[in-house]
């Protein structure tokens, strides 16, 4: 449902939305990570950009300029987000509020946006094939693009699995486009590559949550089936790549279909409950939460996954539902979603579910063929405290196992001193140039 954005004006303009028609570029101060912001307004629509989360073109809908008021809705902004500011000119200031976070300050002023910089960022002209392909998981169609060295080959290639949420086939997170630059890499390595859209994202069919991580894993051996029926490619040797939940779904894929082999990049090698508990303890000691909403939070976080594996879903529905209504409350009424909205909100908590119960130690276990996995020593998503130790045992029957930690890295593999999440999109390295060496090393030793 969309959300209904409120932009108070303080002076001067014209009544009518031609008072604020065109762009406006700007920023919202979230603290450690500010979040620039494009703003197009045309009669009573628009759209909104906002890069460093790769929303791109989300419509702007009923925008309205009264007296000195002006109004807009935003379509799916989760939790009710609302901007207050001063007109000026052709500056506008003041506070935004989203959901139970606290208000922030945003300035908008008339212009584009300059892109941030991201200088691994693949441009063309390429010197391999780059195509634009489909092929059937089930009774879905997913869509991807596939990069091949140019010549006649075999040649051996890497199925790529993104991480958690709707992500679209370069994994855009942060304006960062990792799985774009991997495949750069390894292509140019002299491996195919096969990087595809999430389900419901982009060109790909079915709903973007909610599926089973055995629909998912069976997604991913259809790209290694679409890839052993494709001319030039090796059959025998197509492997998978998985970044943080891909780390579990690669896993799973091999232990349900052939491949040839599996890298796991900050994947989890214990269960997903685990992760999510630690992750949201570092996370919010560093952002300096109180230690008794912590604990609390924690504590909601294992009754609410205790609910979900004892299979009682309404219970979990309503655990939830009590959960995100006490962190509302904390908001002034007139920022609170609707229910409609609260009812969107726990939904998504719900789509947690495969997640939070999924245990990789019997996928990971049952590997027979060579696995590298490698975590960033400064993730606080993945810590490589909890998983490293755990994934080098559940390795060790395999027949060419390497796990390995990079000393100064975060969950996206970028340099950081402090793996804060809110630095993502402030940092320009998209992937250390020694992981890609890693990888492409790793990979070349065994199957160029």
């Amino acid at each position: 449902m969309g959300i209904v954005l409120v932009l108070l004006a303080a002076c001067g303009a014209p009544p009518g939305p031609t008072a604020i028609e065109g762009t406006w570029q700007g920023r919202i101060e979230a603290p450690g990570s500010p979040l620039d912001v494009q703003v197009t307004f045309a009669g009573d629509g628009g759209s909104i950009d906002i890069p460093a989360q790769g929303v791109s073109g989300l419509p702007l809908r009923d925008v309205r300029v009264d007296g000195t008021a002006v109004t807009f809705a935003l379509p799916d902004a989760p939790g009710g987000a609302t901007f207050r500011g001063t007109l000026d000119g052709d500056t506008v200031a003041g506070d935004y509020t989203q959901g139970s976070a606290p208000t922030i300050p945003f300035s908008l002023a008339r212009g584009e946006l300059t892109a941030p910089a991201r200088p691994q960022e693949p441009q063309p002209p390429f010197p391999y094939r780059a195509d634009d392909v489909t092929f059937p998981s089930g009774e879905v169609t997913l869509a991807g693009t596939l990069t091949r060295p140019e010549g006649a080959g075999p040649f051996p290639a890497v199925v790529m699995i993104t991480g958690s949420g709707a992500q679209d086939r370069d994994e855009t997170i942060e304006g960062h486009k990792p799985f774009l630059l991997l495949a750069d890499t390894l292509t140019r390595a002299g491996f195919a590559v096969l990087r595809t859209d999430d389900r419901g994202v982009g060109g790909s069919g079915g709903a973007a949550s909610g599926t089973a991580y055995e629909v998912l894993a069976d997604d991913a051996l259809a790209g290694v089936a679409f890839l052993r029926g494709t001319e030039a490619i090796d059959p025998a040797r197509v492997g998978l790549f998985g970044h943080s939940e891909g780390g579990y779904l690669g896993p799973l894929a091999a232990s349900r279909g052939d491949v040839a082999f599996v890298v796991s990049m900050a994947g989890p090698a214990v269960s997903g409950e685990d992760v999510l508990i630690l992750q949201n303890r570092l996370l919010r000691e560093q952002a300096g939460a109180d230690p008794a909403d912590t604990e609390a939070y924690l504590a909601f976080l294992a009754e609410f996954t205790d609910l979900l594996r004892a299979g009682d879903v309404e219970a979990s529905r309503a655990r939830s539902r009590d959960e995100i209504i006490g962190q509302l409350a904390t908001l002034p009424e007139s920022q609170r979603p609707g229910p409609e909205q609260v009812d969107a909100i726990v939904d998504s908590t719900l789509d947690l579910a495969p997640f939070l119960l999924y245990d990789p130690a019997p996928a990971l276990r049952a590997l027979d063929v060579p696995v590298f996995a490698f975590f960033g020593d400064k993730d606080l998503q993945v810590p490589p405290s909890q998983s490293e130790g755990p994934m080098r045992e559940l390795l060790a029957g395999g027949p060419d196992a390497i796990v390995r930690t990079f000393p100064g890295l975060n969950h996206l593999m970028q340099p950081t001193a402090t793996g804060s999440i809110t630095e993502y999109g402030t940092i320009e390295t998209t992937i250390a140039p020694e992981v890609l060496d890693a990888v492409t090393g790793w990979l070349s030793e065994r199957f160029s």
